[in-house]
């Protein structure tokens, strides 16, 4: 039986769109400032995560960053909580930082492991989840993946673990952004439709804008408590800079200054 999700508040939707707006500014700058690059698959995560911890995540839940490339959203976020300063963002990337270029354990209470060599964090969640049932606990996983890191066997075997043992603690959330590191998802492997994979293992999937607050907010606060679920979010690689939407090099490429300048106008008018 599924909870009744909350409908939308207008007001509440206002507030999240200058949040957002907001804290993918404080993105853009953190980066440009470091010379740092991976801008396309932060921005393509940005949403589900603001909308995940701001929204829908409550003080049982855990969160695992599978993609770790995408640490710097996920740091913006935590700073957009008030659990990182100011003066931390301006040490990301930089030598004895907290806030290294891809997550790292022991160094941010809300940071569990340290992520970067893809296919590992839905093991980790399942992992999480069945202690959690051995224990009698409560609260969910939330589990970010690429689409890419599905090209990965060991995400498979932590699959058919979770589906096995019906862990709908765990919730894998796949960033669907169609590209990777050496290319578009479809020329390096192609899997077909991931979403079908998925049910073939008997989740329960949804299918999301992975942009849309409310869409993510709805996919996320409906619990299932018997049945596994996995939410596919359809995403933009550097949404909301135009000329970095949908670009393989905007994995890697760091911003110069004139670039900067104008992924804030952009960014601004979203």
């Amino acid at each position: 039986m599924q909870t009744k999700v909350p409908k939308s508040d207008p007001q509440q939707e206002v507030a999240s769109k200058e949040l957002h707006r907001r804290v993918r500014l404080r993105l853009l700058r953190m980066h440009y400032e470091s010379g740092v690059g991976h801008l396309g698959g932060n921005l393509s995560a940005l949403d589900l995560l603001l909308t995940l911890h701001h929204r829908v995540m409550e003080k049982d839940d855990l969160f695992v960053l599978s993609k770790g490339h995408a640490a710097g959203a996920l740091y913006v976020t935590l700073w957009s909580l008030g659990r990182l300063s100011e003066e931390e963002l301006l040490q990301f990337h930089r030598d004895r930082t907290r806030l290294a270029g891809h997550p790292q354990a022991d160094a941010i209470p809300e940071i569990l492991f340290a992520t970067g060599s893809l296919g590992h964090g839905l093991g980790l969640s399942v992992g999480l989840g069945l202690g959690k049932r051995l224990r009698g606990q409560p609260g969910r996983i939330f589990c970010l993946m690429s689409d890419g890191e599905w090209n990965e066997g060991s995400s498979w075997e932590s699959l058919i673990f979770l589906a096995h043992h019906r862990l709908a603690a765990v919730v894998p959330i796949i960033d669907l952004n169609g590209l990777q590191g050496f290319g578009a998802t479809t020329e390096v492997a192609d899997l077909g439709s991931l979403a079908d994979k998925l049910r073939s293992f008997g989740l329960q999937v949804r299918e999301i804008d992975g942009h849309d607050p409310e869409a993510i907010r709805r996919a996320l606060q409906v619990d299932t408590p018997t049945r596994p679920t996995a939410v596919v979010a359809r995403t933009i690689k550097g949404h909301g800079v135009s000329f970095m939407e949908n670009r393989m090099e905007w994995h890697y490429l760091p911003l110069s200054a004139e670039q900067y300048a104008l992924a804030v106008e952009e960014a601004k008018r979203l």
